[in-house]
This record gives C-alpha cells, structure tokens and sequence, in this order.
C-alpha cells in the first residue's frame, strides 16, 4: 500500500512544479557562484589569490548559499505539497481509503526527502562542472564535494520533518510559510545562533568545527521530529 501511495503522490506532484523547484535551487547556487567569479573581469584572478586551495575556498563560497537554498526550498515544497490536498479537500478522501494516516504522513515525507536527495545529486555535478569550468585545478576533491554537497541534506532533515508536520496540520498555509520566513532570516544569520538550533545545522558550523556533528544531530533530531509529527497527524481529525 505504500508503493501505492508513494506513486500517486508522485503523480501528484508531476505538473505542480515541484521538480522544476528540486532541479532550479543546486542550478541557482551554483550559477551564482559563476556571477562571482565571471561577471567581473579580473575577479576570478583576484579570488584564487585569496586561498592557496583553490577548490576548498571555492567550495566554502558555494555552501554559504547552500544553507539558504534548503530552508527555502523546504519551506516551498512541503507548503505546495500540503496544498495540493487542500485546494481539492483531498485530505479526508486520502484517508478514507484502506491505509493508516501514519503511511499518509510517511509517504509525504518520502517524496519530499527525495526531491532534496536530488537536488543534492545535482549540487555535487553542478558544482563539479563549474569547478573544471574554473579551472581550480588538476586534482578534484570529490570527498570534499560530495560533503559540502550531502551533509546539508542530512543536516536539514528536522527541518524537513518540522515544516511538513505543520504543513499538512495547518489550514493556512500561511503559519508553515511564516515559519519559513522566520527559518530563513535565523539561517541567514547561523553564525549568530547557538549549536543547538536545528537552523544553524544546513552551514555545517559548530563550536568542535566538524561537520559530522551537524549530520548526525540531523538525522536524529529529524526522527524525532518525524515520529512526532506522524503521530500527531495520525491522532487529528482531517477536515
């Protein structure tokens, strides 16, 4: 049943532009790291002066956007999600059917994360390309990409698991948009935030200075996060 579920909501989702979303956020941060090594004449020169590793200064530039591209393109996805079922009062159908709300609340949940699992996947080959483009080198640090690229992803998950809880309990989707704003405002300024704020997670700083901590804090706090959205999801009446 959750094969079924997962593919209708794929389905829904086909025209909705929720891919064309998952593939513009990795396009769109890494574009504007080629404004800022090209649109200026001598400014690509005058950066690979600034660093003695070329690709990791290069890299540090493309994740300070990353960060921001995820809490908003969370916020937008789980807001366009839950509103496909809203605008056709879908929820009370979708629930009728011979399947648990929790494998309702699983599916959603599945396709979003997969969305950003793509567009992660585009990050690391945007980012490639452009690095060869900008000709940082002969010796590619995949390990580093693939870092800057994925553990943002896994950083971000409770976010993930937050919005789509409030998403798909709230009416309005004003609140999870709101929320959204306020999210991307605290991500802006994530070097101001104390370590335990899962906004400060997607930068990958910390007080240890090692990333691993951010994932790891992800993906335990987006369990959390999710079981506990599920449950309250599953206990609501859906109107």
């Amino acid at each position: 049943m959750i094969a079924k579920l997962l593919a209708t909501d794929f389905l829904k989702i086909k025209r909705k532009g929720l891919w064309f979303l998952t593939v513009l956020g990795p396009f769109g941060v890494v574009l504007l790291q080629w404004f800022n090594y090209e649109l200026v004449p001598g400014r690509r020169e005058w950066l690979l002066q600034r660093s003695d590793d070329d690709w990791l200064f290069y890299l540090q530039n493309v994740n300070s956007f990353t960060p921001l591209a995820l809490v908003l393109g969370i916020t937008i996805l789980t807001s366009l999600a839950a509103s496909i079922e809203n605008e056709t009062n879908a929820w009370k159908q979708l629930v009728a059917l011979p399947v648990s709300k929790m494998g309702v609340f699983l599916s959603k949940f599945t396709v979003l994360a997969f969305l950003l699992a793509v567009a992660s996947v585009l990050l690391f080959f945007f980012t490639w390309l452009l690095g060869i483009y900008l000709d940082l080198g002969s010796v590619i640090p995949y390990a580093e990409i693939a870092k800057f690229s994925f553990y943002p992803y896994f950083a971000s998950l409770p976010l993930l698991a937050l919005h789509l809880w409030v998403a798909t309990v709230s009416n309005n989707q004003g609140i999870p948009i709101s929320l959204g704003v306020v999210g991307f405002l605290f991500t802006s300024y994530s070097f101001k935030l104390p370590d335990w704020l899962p906004w400060k997670w997607p930068s990958l700083q910390n007080q240890w200075d090692e990333p691993l901590v951010n994932v790891v804090l992800g993906i335990c706090v987006g369990v959390i996060l999710y079981i506990t959205g599920m449950l309250d999801f599953a206990r609501r009446d859906v109107k």
